[in-house]
């Protein structure tokens, strides 16, 4: 089973290169992004809750998003693997995913980490907000403060997989097709 950690900041191409590695490797792509929205759009409770805490940029309770992220792995039966963007975000969520996927005699394959300058990101955020219906990346501040997050809590997660040499820093820079495949290269890498 091939499980991937997608990482980087916020804006680096995540959502996107998910979609190539899907079509690839017939993975399962689980966004806690995506999870969110469905579970705001809905507006169950963890929903509301999740909320209350993306608009102001910062990250959801570690507790609500394992559990939410759990109940996702356990819909799908003999999948060929899964793609963990967005998740973990702290090195507690990190843990927890690695004790879950133990349970299931599985484990993380690799992180793969879209590495994008600060003003790259600030720029991307601000034109997704224009065409994907998103108003949270509109704001500068917001856009600020999630990049701040990011970089205090977030991107700590990475010295996690390096500690088990899962770690590969992919440049985040070029057309999409370039980052696709040295993501493919990454990955071909591993498990050749």
């Amino acid at each position: 089973m091939l499980n991937i950690v997608l990482f980087g900041p916020p804006g680096a191409g995540k959502g996107t290169q998910s979609e190539k590695l899907i079509a690839r490797y017939q993975l399962v792509h689980l966004s806690t992004g995506d999870i969110f929205r469905a579970n705001i759009k809905g507006e169950t409770e963890l929903g509301k809750l999740a909320k209350s805490f993306i608009d102001k940029g910062e990250l959801v309770p570690d507790s609500v998003t394992i559990s939410m992220l759990e109940s996702e792995v356990n819909k799908f039966e003999n999948p060929k693997g899964f793609i963990f963007d967005g998740f973990p975000r702290t090195s507690a969520q990190a843990q927890a995913l690695d004790q879950f996927l133990s349970s299931k005699n599985a484990e993380i394959t690799c992180m793969l980490a879209l590495e994008v300058e600060e003003e790259e990101l600030r720029v991307r955020l601000y034109n997704r907000a224009k065409t994907s219906g998103r108003p949270d990346d509109a704001d500068p501040e917001v856009i600020q403060n999630r990049i701040d997050v990011y970089n205090r809590e977030t991107a700590p997660v990475a010295d996690f997989y390096r500690g088990q040499g899962k770690y590969k820093g992919i440049d985040g820079i070029g057309s999409i097709d370039e980052i696709s495949n040295r993501l493919f290269e990454a990955i071909e890498a591993i498990v050749a």
